[in-house]
């Protein structure tokens, strides 16, 4: 018996040893692949500055590489502004209806609204572009009277809808797992429920809500299709909500399929990706910084 338990253990820990070096070797790939990836975009996009300045680039917003002008600056601004505005426009929204489902609807309500929350992530962002493009551009166009309907404004509105699920399930999730003492201790004191909600909950569930804006930023920033199909595709800098422009992603989709590899143009639309994935390394490490400071 003594020898069975013994070479039970042994194998027990042979195969612990096993999963543990699997574990390893998956991260070590998975590490070897994303440097690899933004190595091989980094290269071929900072080769841009052989042929264009970085102040061009940057801070040009004329685009046409017909004429040898590559100014990128409507693109990022685009991406930034779009991404603000669906934050301002779903932030609220989707923490009002965490609140909603984690403290007060009932649980039988809770049990429905949570599944049809979910299942909007399955929802493709075609879908969303489509019905954009068929509902809200028009509706945008004859309410407000403008000539196309396109812009910065549609395309907001339709993120701040996609990102919603995103900023729900955590933020409940947060909400939740806030400990039932506090909400106690909050009411034996006096303070009203929506007092204990606002004064007590939401501020000990910050961590996990700044969590969700920043998945919720990450999506918006990078979403392609939907913004490509409504924002209105032109290479100008937006002085309005209700003027066609375009992000960093919309202009690679359009234009990555018919520009020649290694060529200024192709390395200039590289330099766009590396910028979006410095914008949104930066956006998530600036968060990441303020909810420490929060908790600190």
């Amino acid at each position: 018996m003594a020898a069975i338990n013994s070479d039970y253990h042994r194998l027990k820990l042979l195969y612990d040893r096993y999963i543990r070096y699997l574990f390893l070797t998956c991260a070590f790939l998975m590490t070897i692949i994303i440097v690899s990836i933004i190595v091989f975009i980094g290269q071929q996009g900072l080769t841009t500055f052989t042929a264009v300045s970085p102040s061009e680039f940057f801070f040009n917003a004329k685009w046409d590489p017909t004429s040898n002008q590559y100014g990128a600056l409507s693109f990022i601004a685009g991406s930034l502004l779009t991404t603000f505005l669906a934050i301002v426009l779903g932030a609220p929204l989707g923490l009002a209806g965490a609140v909603f489902m984690a403290k007060i609807a009932p649980s039988w309500l809770r049990e429905i609204m949570r599944p049809a929350t979910d299942l909007y992530v399955a929802i493709p962002s075609v879908v969303y572009g489509f019905v954009g493009l068929t509902i809200l551009v028009p509706f945008i166009r004859t309410f407000f009277g403008v000539s196309t309907g396109f812009g910065l404004l549609a395309a907001s509105v339709i993120l701040a809808i996609m990102i919603l699920p995103t900023i729900i399930s955590i933020s409940e999730d947060s909400l939740r797992a806030v400990p039932q003492m506090l909400e106690e201790a909050s009411l034996a004191l006096g303070a009203t429920r929506w007092q204990t909600i606002r004064r007590v909950i939401i501020p000990a569930a910050l961590p996990g809500i700044l969590t969700s804006i920043i998945l919720a930023m990450a999506r918006a920033i990078g979403e392609t299709m939907a913004v490509q199909m409504i924002i209105g595709n032109t290479p100008l800098l937006a002085k309005s909500l209700f003027t066609p422009t375009a992000t960093l992603t919309s202009e690679i989709v359009v234009e990555m399929g018919n520009t020649p590899f290694g060529s200024t143009w192709g390395n200039s639309l590289f330099l766009m990706a590396l910028v979006l994935l410095l914008v949104s390394m930066f956006m998530i490490l600036a968060i990441r910084r303020i909810a420490r400071g929060r908790i600190a």
